[in-house]
């Protein structure tokens, strides 16, 4: 941590001889804190106050709830455009993303970009930026004196930071790290005299979700209650020809739901609780308006979807909590309704600040509302807006919406122009689920008309358009979306590997399956197996390493992995390809056998039941209509749909007791290895 040292000093040193001294007691410090991909309901109070409605009643944030004990909640708070980068700038300018130069994941912020951070930080604030920031690989933070912050999605564990642009590296879990910067930086604050302002964005819950050790069995055997909304597709899918599986509803009305997203979000609300704690400890709370909320929303199977992007409830909606004891006039535990905007962060801490907020910013300050005076004039509908960008997979088209207090209406367009019968209209106060398009129906015809002539107006008022700085996915000027998820015919199926390790020649392990793809031994030792038969040793530290090569491209095919092992520790992976976006491992944790497939950074599980001893044979199956499935033995012990195959060949090559990426390693293998066999298409136990 000796960069952390170097900072602090720098720190202290700079704010004592800065020229320009402003009391801290005269204007409130600012702690922003968002999560990534947290949904609205993954919150212990919502989950509380929905009661029976409840998707997860048996998650809790107690520090979440905590500052809504004590603050502002607000139940009605969205996002502009649902996507990361997009909504981050937005909530740093004030603007639509049409405005403020960042419409897809893949552009940086413009350097010379007004956010609350630039205006703050020419009016006396120390400016300080921690975690992720993501826009592209945009390595500058403008506007922030310190940073202590990842480029691009950076990874979970031992993550490498920019600290004031040098390359640092660190050890644990990222979001611990980084509120270990933010809390640090705090304290350096103490006594200087200068009021200071805070960003600090958690990667978790962003797949592949990987939380903390001390959260990693968290909510074991949890799962979600059904909604309504689960069987209904999203009609932008439909009108695209995408096959939509209905399934009956479970009779217990439950379903899966990854788990490890929710120990994210709970390993959130540990780090909030530390820095709580740090304002209580440094006497700074009653001075320091912290605010906690997400950068999107996020779908977990409504309307058939994952990710965001489009716009229904469950992507456009954010949770949202503000505490700042000052301002906040009778009472605690209060609860607005009135809608806010990500764009109306900027303006509310420069008007906190006593800050000019430039005319640019299409955001307003809700401080009025934090301090319990509602305007007549507050907002009673709102623009949403989406651009279809390069995102692998992505079937979400330009998306524009007008939300009001009660109704919706969702459009969506194409290189042409929009696509009028692909509208919807809701009633969301008969309908929160929007399980019911109305655009069409006579009877809501006034509604339809009404709804126009808000988009209309909120279209004008926003100054619309489809900027230049769109980065258009290639499928853009031929129509509609292909389906990238689409399972590839075999040319050549059959065995791709063998190793028996019969003939192998020092740490050359041989293939015999005739494709070449031989392997490189890293400290493994020829032993003896089950019935006399060659094995390799690993203890755990030792493995094989087998070179990428086109007959091992598992992309977008069936594929077959078949394992002869007999394992001496709990935990090891036994085989692993790829990394956190795609990819897969065959393992062991606490003596289970554990398949892991990670497709687009989603991580999908299955897990046998009992632990395994002995001499095991296991094979792990990507099937043809997009399934992983696990036998041991001839006995299928587990089945999972996924959204696809996996997609592309990872970046990380093969590798036998152990995986080549740190992000997903875990522990090494402690055993004998047999056998291994790698096939192109399905190959059942026989």
């Amino acid at each position: 941590m000796k960069q952390l040292f170097i900072l602090i000093v720098v720190l202290l040193t700079l704010s004592v001889v800065c020229n320009t001294v402003v009391s801290a007691e005269s204007r409130p410090n600012f702690l922003f804190i968002y999560s990534d991909d947290q949904s609205y309901d993954q919150f212990g109070v919502v989950q509380r106050e929905q009661g029976e409605k409840g998707r997860y009643p048996w998650f809790q944030t107690p520090n979440m709830d905590r500052l809504a004990e004590n603050g502002v909640r607000f139940r009605n708070a969205f996002v502009t455009s649902s996507l990361c980068a997009p909504s981050r700038a937005a909530f740093l300018t004030g603007r639509y993303n049409h405005c403020n130069g960042v419409a897809s994941n893949s552009r940086p912020l413009p350097v010379d970009s007004v956010t609350h951070a630039s205006l703050l930080q020419k009016n006396g604030y120390t400016t300080a930026y921690f975690g992720k920031w993501h826009m592209d690989s945009q390595k500058e933070r403008p506007g922030f004196d310190y940073h202590a912050s990842f480029v691009g999605q950076g990874r979970f564990i031992d993550c490498p930071l920019l600290v004031q642009g040098i390359e640092t590296p660190t050890k644990g879990w990222v979001d611990d790290v980084t509120t270990d910067y933010a809390i640090k930086f705090i304290e350096t604050q103490k006594g200087t005299g200068k009021p200071w302002s805070v960003v600090l964005g958690f990667k978790a819950p962003h797949g592949p979700a990987t939380p903390p050790e001390r959260n990693a069995k968290l909510y074991e055997g949890e799962q979600a209650r059904v909604v309504p909304n689960l069987n209904v597709q999203a009609i932008y899918l439909e009108k695209q020809g995408i096959p939509f599986g209905k399934q009956p509803l479970p009779e217990n009305g439950l379903v899966p739901v990854s788990l490890d997203k929710f120990r994210c979000v709970k390993s959130c609300d540990d780090n909030l609780g530390r820095l709580l704690d740090t304002l209580d400890r440094l006497n700074e709370a009653d001075n320091t308006v912290v605010i906690y909320c997400s950068d999107n929303g996020y779908y977990f199977g409504e309307h058939g979807l994952g990710d965001k992007r489009s716009a229904y409830e469950e992507s456009l909606r954010i949770p949202f909590v503000v505490r700042f004891p000052k301002a906040i006039a009778k009472g605690n535990g209060i609860v607005v309704d009135e809608p806010i905007l990500n764009i109306d962060l900027a303006p509310t801490l420069l008007d906190f600040a006593g800050v000019a907020i430039p005319k640019e910013m299409q955001g307003r300050s809700f401080r009025p509302l934090i301090e319990g005076k509602k305007p007549a004039n507050w907002r009673k509908g709102w623009f949403y807006e989406y651009f279809a960008e390069k995102q692998r997979n992505s079937k979400v088209v330009d998306v524009t919406a007008v939300r009001t207090l009660n109704a919706k209406l969702i459009r969506y367009s194409l290189k042409n122009g929009i696509q009028e019968d692909w509208s919807e209209l809701f009633d969301l106060q008969n309908d929160p689920y929007e399980l019911k398009n109305l655009y069409n129906d006579p009877a809501y015809a006034d509604l339809r008309k009404n709804l126009k002539q808000e988009y209309d107006r909120l279209k004008k008022e926003i100054d619309y358009k489809i900027p230049d700085y769109v980065d258009r996915p290639e499928w853009w000027d031929t129509g509609l979306p292909v389906d990238e998820n689409r399972v590839l015919e075999i040319s050549d199926p059959g065995f791709r590997l063998i190793f028996d390790f019969k003939t192998d020649n020092g740490t050359k392990i041989n293939d015999s399956s005739g494709k070449e793809n031989h392997g490189i031994s890293h400290g493994t030792v020829l032993d003896q197996g089950e019935n006399n038969q060659p094995a390799r040793r690993f203890d755990g530290k030792s493995f094989i390493d087998i070179k990428k090569s086109p007959a091992l491209n598992v992309a977008k095919i069936p594929w077959t992995t078949e394992i002869v092992f007999k394992p001496e520790s709990p935990d090891g992976v036994l085989i692993g390809l790829g990394g956190p976006s795609q990819g897969y491992t065959l393992g062991l944790e606490d003596g289970r056998l554990i398949f892991t497939a990670v497709v687009d950074g989603e991580s999908y599980k299955i897990a046998t039941k009992n632990k395994v001893e002995g001499w095991n044979k296991v094979t792990a199956l990507f099937t043809a209509n997009r399934t992983m499935a696990l036998y041991l033995g001839k006995r299928k012990v587990g089945e999972k749909k996924l959204p696809s195959l996996i997609p592309k060949d990872p970046n990380f090559a093969w590798r036998i007791g152990s995986s080549s990426d740190k992000e997903t390693n875990g522990t090494g293998f402690v055993g004998l290895i047999s056998s291994v066999q790698l096939s192109a298409g399905e190959v059942t136990p026989q």
